[in-house]
């Protein structure tokens, strides 16, 4: 039905019949350094509908309209150099403007430090809580989406409030984005800065020739062997952020002979420690593209890139670890035989392979298609502490052992713990911990060598094991888009595309420290409905008390399989003043879960496969440009659209279990957003507004949590699974972005975002968990008006950028942010807050103290400086550059994100913790970098 609405809307369209005869604008666009020509340019009449991107040779032809003046501007842009408006006159002939110089953009190298924040964001979570679009944004020429890029990502801004799972990151036509929970994987192309620098990007939700896009906004990389320009570029980088080092090196043949073209990439990354202690980075980066034009209509490219990465993870801190430590801190490693070695290691290994044909079918009509394939492993180590014996006591079987957490960090270990009862404290006790937490406060890896060995000894098994949770996942993915300009001011683009997606999750043992085999059961399972703690203990019943050693499997196995088939269909419309799109989509996406084991707690619901969930995949957009002018225009976007859930979303516990979320089902989205621009040689100015309203939303959580209600028995602690279900979500504001060239030299930029991201709903809130049958309903969570966390809400930036005619530049940003809030635990604002263990209200609940008790915390306004310059000098062919970029300048403390620790659910419980002079619970935090560096030499040849 909604196909056959766009069908009546096209065909309406080219019943108005436009036709005339153009003048052509042509010439050739080649580097002002080395005088290479340069492919991929894109070359636009300013205020019209009309563009073209030159061939590899350079050379470009765009016809012109005929229009009520007699001038136009020719915009000139392409990633990595200046952009030129050129003013040309209308006349009834041809031009050729011969060859236009292009010259380099030293500013555009601030795109390695967006690409560095990413990863800085992956390391600080791996659940991606403030994982942001940034990576998005890195060739648009737009002032205010440059600054959420360069300078406000690195405090973990989020444009319009919004995750990268509501962007879409496609290469070469394909969308990469993850169906485990749809975001990018970041790290697959992390390293190959060079070949990445051909980008199409669309703001929100605009048209684009490729797909329906993203809420976020939409970019296309384009990774062809015919698009590069033609040279070598070798580069040295250094750094105190994520990684300390970089080589890369990148060389683009150009056309060879009989139509084949070739572009090569290798990068290494490296660092003992970044800016956070202990956090390692090990990257090598691949890449290869190989292209073949067949004949004037036909080419063919192959693209392949790997880029395996080892990091070391950091951890949130409390506020008193903080005040005690720092904000270097990080729990997570310490020295083994003098070596720095961190027990939360992440390892990405995901090959990616792509096939691409392009067929120009006439003048009018193109056609790519497109096949990717991708495949590997994810894993994320963290230490097992849970192993154990298995010994016959009085007849009965039972498990002894289980060792202590080895976290230095852990609350049981900190001076706030031995304070926490008044008129019993234990200072002597508080003062050894925060004497050792201040001398050493690192991960004691040989004592837990010394156990195993202990145990060995003793003829038992393991007490500690270092664990990784992996993921292996292949993904062949396949589409076909459709260019057709069926006029000169009307085209469609249409496309559709598969995706088949398998993935193995499974726990594997990586190190036994030295030890005896492993026992493979639950140590914190709990005897329940009658189930035996025997049986429960186990985690797969068809193989009880499993022994198991360094590179077997354990705890947990399951398969997830997905398929997703999707369709596109859109029509853009041009007139003298007005440009017009609509866009639809519809698809569909579908879930299975597959259990190898049966676990002892689930036996009847956690081996074999789950029923299908499918969802639905529809939506609808529509744009309008008016142009008052050349240099004056409104442009106005709305969209209907639906959003799949990611697979995280979907089951409950897919660990243990195919239990479903209740009701599941697809975000609901509804925005729109409406813009004025003013464009002109010297001024460009932005000004829009938007407002996103996002229903339905889902969202599993686990945590370990005390103070639960109603459980039936005085033990109100356990380890849950959250589901927060029915969430609706407002996100309003403003975005303004100007720049002013004052002098050929020196330019002067303002930007500002003001938003408010908050709950619009008291969403639905249950629990599930192995200790207690059936899930816990609590009812609603009331979070309406509260704010989202991800970043600061509103930021503002005034800075300048000179450039001079010697090829030397230097730029400086003032940045303000603010309206940042911590993560709120919902299970606090439910009923369960001011309801006692045996399901009766808490006698000594006062409304006053819990309104103050679950006030939102916000964190602290703040200014950072930036700074960056650099060098260039022309070398006969040769083109040598240098910059250095510092960030956080006058090394300002910040609080980037944190939330609000889940064991504290109760009044009671979270009273008495707040009343303390340090809480022992008290909220987790994320803080920004201090002053670092980012300085990178590069020579193209």
């Amino acid at each position: 039905m909604k196909i056959s609405i766009f069908w009546v809307f096209i065909f309406m369209l080219i019943s108005l019949k436009m036709s005339s005869q153009q003048p052509a604008i042509q010439g050739r666009l080649v580097d002002a350094i080395t005088d290479v020509p340069l492919p991929q340019v894109k070359i636009a009449i300013q205020g019209s509908f009309l563009e073209t991107l030159t061939n590899t040779d350079g050379t470009f032809s765009i016809g012109v309209e005929k229009t009520g003046s007699d001038e136009i501007i020719l915009v000139v842009s392409r990633a990595g150099y200046i952009t030129k408006r050129l003013p040309l006159k209308i006349t009834s002939e041809n031009k050729d403007l011969g060859d236009i110089l292009l010259r380099p953009d030293e500013f555009y190298e601030r795109s390695q430090q967006s690409t560095i924040s990413l990863s800085e964001s992956e390391i600080l979570s791996e659940e991606g809580e403030f994982d942001n679009i940034s990576g998005l944004l890195q060739s648009t020429r737009d002032v205010y989406l440059n600054a959420a890029a360069f300078d406000f990502s690195q405090t973990f801004f989020r444009v319009r409030g919004l995750g990268s799972e509501y962007g879409k990151l496609l290469i070469n036509g394909v969308e990469m984005n993850k169906l485990y929970d749809g975001r990018p994987q970041w790290s697959n192309w992390g390293g190959l800065n060079d070949v990445q620098r051909n980008q199409v990007f669309t703001n929100g939700i605009a048209p684009m020739e490729y797909g329906f896009g993203g809420l976020g906004g939409t970019s296309n990389i384009l990774m062809r062997a015919s698009k590069y320009q033609q040279g070598s570029r070798v580069s040295f980088a250094g750094s105190n952020r994520s990684y300390s080092g970089r080589i890369m090196a990148t060389y683009a043949s150009g056309e060879k002979g009989n139509g084949w073209f070739y572009a090569f990439s290798i990068a290494r990354r490296y660092a003992e420690e970044g800016y956070i202690d202990g956090t390692l980075y090990d990257s090598n980066s691949f890449f290869a593209s190989v292209e073949k034009k067949v004949n004037d209509r036909h080419s063919l490219n192959f693209t392949g890139f790997y880029t395996p990465v080892t990091r070391g993870k950091s951890s949130p801190l409390t506020q008193e670890v903080l005040d005690l430590k720092g904000r270097k801190y990080n729990p997570y490693w310490g020295y083994q035989e003098g070596e720095i070695r961190n027990s939360r290691i992440r390892e990405i290994k995901e090959p990616v392979l792509m096939l691409n044909h392009f067929w120009q079918v006439s003048e009018n009509i193109d056609i790519n298609t497109n096949i990717s394939y991708q495949f590997g492993e994810v894993t994320n180590s963290r230490i097992d502490y849970g192993g154990t014996t298995s010994v016959e006591l009085d007849g009965q079987q039972v498990y002894l052992g289980g060792g202590a957490n080895p976290d230095p960090a852990y609350y049981q270990k900190l001076p706030s713990y031995y304070l926490r009862f008044d008129g019993s404290e234990n200072f002597e006790a508080a003062f050894r911990s925060q004497n050792d937490l201040v001398e050493n406060g690192q991960l004691d890896w040989q004592q837990l060598y010394f156990a195993n060995h202990t145990a060995s000894q003793n003829g038992t098994n393991s007490i500690y094991a270092l664990a990784e949770d992996v993921n292996q996942d292949d993904q062949l993915s396949a589409n076909i888009i459709l260019n057709w300009k069926l006029q000169d001011n009307f085209k469609i683009n249409s496309g559709i595309r598969y995706s088949a997606f398998k993935s193995e999750n499974f726990a594997r043992i990586k190190d036994n420290f030295g030890g005896n085999n492993f026992l493979d059961i639950d140590v914190f399972a709990e005897e329940i409905s009658g189930t035996p703690l025997i049986l429960a203990s186990q985690s797969d019943l068809l193989n009880p008390n499993r022994l198991v050693e360094t590179g077997d499997v354990y705890k947990y196995s399951y398969e997830v399989n997905s398929n997703l088939a999707e369709a596109f269909l859109q029509a853009q419309y041009y007139f003298k003043r007005v440009e017009l799109s609509l866009t639809g989509k519809i698809g569909s996406i579908q879930y299975q879960r597959e259990g190898k084991y049966q676990n002892g707690i689930f036996s009847e619901n956690s081996l074999g496969e789950s029923e299908i969930i499918d969802f639905l995949d529809f939506g609808l957009k529509s744009g309008l440009i008016y142009k008052f002018s050349g240099r004056q225009n409104i442009e106005f976007n709305l969209g209907y659209f639906n959003k799949p859930p990611g697979f995280r979303n979907v089951f409950v516990n897919p660990r243990q279990n195919n239990e479903i979320v209740r009701d599941s089902e697809e975000e609901i989205i509804q925005t729109s957003d409406l813009s004025y621009r003013y464009r002109s040689s010297k001024f460009n100015l932005r000004l829009t507004g938007y407002l996103t309203k996002i229903n339905n939303a889902a969202e599993v959580s686990y945590y370990f949590s005390n103070g639960l209600a109603d459980l039936g028995n005085e033990n109100t602690a356990a380890f849950v699974q959250e589901v927060l279900a029915d969430i609706d979500k407002q996100l309003f504001g403003l975005e303004f972005g100007s720049e002013y060239q004052v002098t050929s030299t020196i330019k002067l930029k303002a930007v500002a975002s003001l938003g408010q991201f908050t709950y619009a709903n008291n969403p639905s809130l249950y629990l599930s968990s192995a200790s207690f049958s059936g899930p816990k309903d609590y009812g609603k969570a009331y979070l309406k008006d509260y704010y989202l966390a991800g970043g600061p809400q509103r930021a503002a930036q005034f800075g300048f950028e000179y450039r001079d005619p010697q090829y030397w530049w230097f730029g400086s940003t003032l940045n303000y942010f603010s309206h940042g809030f911590i993560d709120v635990n919902p299970l606090s604002r439910t009923s369960n807050f001011q309801t006692d263990y045996d399901g009766f209200p808490l006698l000594e609940y006062d409304e006053e103290i819990a309104r103050e008790l679950l006030k939102q915390e916000q964190f602290d306004s703040y200014f950072l400086v930036n700074v960056v310059g650099g060098k260039s000098w022309r070398i006969k062919d040769k083109y040598l550059g240098f910059f250095v970029s510092i960030n956080n300048l006058l090394d300002k403390e910040y609080k980037s994100g944190g939330f609000e620790q889940a064991r504290n659910s109760n009044y009671r419980t979270l009273r008495e913790d707040m009343d303390r002079d340090m809480p022992v619970f008290g909220n987790k935090y994320w803080l920004g970098y201090g002053t670092s560096f980012f300085g990178n030499l590069s020579l193209r040849f």
